[in-house]
């Protein structure tokens, strides 16, 4: 994962606690989690926070909630994108707590505001066993696949975005080099900017058609660009929060 990219960032790191000041979207992302991602609790059941939906909105790879809780107080709730219906009682995993978190892509400032890492507690499959909720991760921010066709960068460390995910284990922290058109751009999250680029190549279906890039610099929406930094695969940051590719600290030549 505008200001993610993962839980955007969402997604994204442990042990440490955030301090309770304004930030700007895309949100916690978002996977250490990645910078710019709320650190998560560890779930814990007692905990779950449980309340009536009485509002909901998708923006930027989230679903944002307002919840009517115990003692008839009212809190929004963002958690990587989920199906929720307005007037049913849900549960969430405990996450932390944001004040004056801006939105852009909502163009609205949350007085505080809670990221959740996803659904609490448990659900039945189709054999009536009981099975954990899984929560959407990273994947729930990806970027869904625009028709664009761009040119590979040159050099001996260029490659596909598809040709990342096809690599990724031999490429794993090595220095790549990747050219694509900006989709997506989660800002000021931990002194990262999460940025999704596409060039045309992989798929919807296999999911390796969007990368995330993390850069101080600041590419805009629609622009083309070429990023070179080291490629990391398959970074597990608990809780749903996984990135088959990642590009690490990446410099950006337009």
């Amino acid at each position: 994962m505008k200001r993610c990219a993962l839980f955007a960032a969402t997604l994204a790191v442990l042990s440490v606690a955030l301090p309770a000041t304004s930030r700007s979207e895309e949100a916690p992302a978002a996977p250490p989690l990645p910078k710019g991602h709320p650190p998560l609790t560890a779930p814990q059941e007692n905990a779950a926070i449980s309340g009536k939906v009485l509002k909901t909105m998708d923006s930027g790879g989230y679903t944002y909630m307002f919840l009517e809780v115990k003692g008839n107080k009212k809190i929004w709730v963002a958690v990587p994108r989920t199906k929720v219906s307005v007037g049913k009682k849900i549960a969430f995993i405990p996450g932390p707590e944001m004040k004056h978190f801006k939105s852009k892509t909502l163009n609205r400032t949350f007085d505080t505001i809670i990221f959740s890492a996803g659904l609490a507690g448990k659900k039945e499959d189709a054999n009536g066993r009981k099975e954990a909720v899984v929560t959407p991760g990273s994947k729930g921010a990806m970027v869904a696949a625009e028709k664009v066709s761009v040119p590979r960068a040159t050099g001996a460390d260029a490659h596909t975005v598809a040709e990342l995910y096809a690599l990724k284990s031999s490429l794993n922290g090595k220095r790549v080099a990747v050219r694509g058109k900006v989709v997506k751009v989660a800002s000021h999250i931990m002194k990262m900017n999460w940025v999704h680029l596409q060039d045309g190549t992989g798929s919807a279906d296999k999911n390796d058609h969007d990368l995330v890039v993390t850069t101080k610099a600041s590419p805009a929406m629609g622009e083309t660009i070429t990023v070179r930094g080291t490629l990391l695969k398959d970074k597990d940051y608990g809780y749903g929060y996984k990135y088959d590719v990642l590009i690490d600290s990446a410099e950006i030549v337009r």
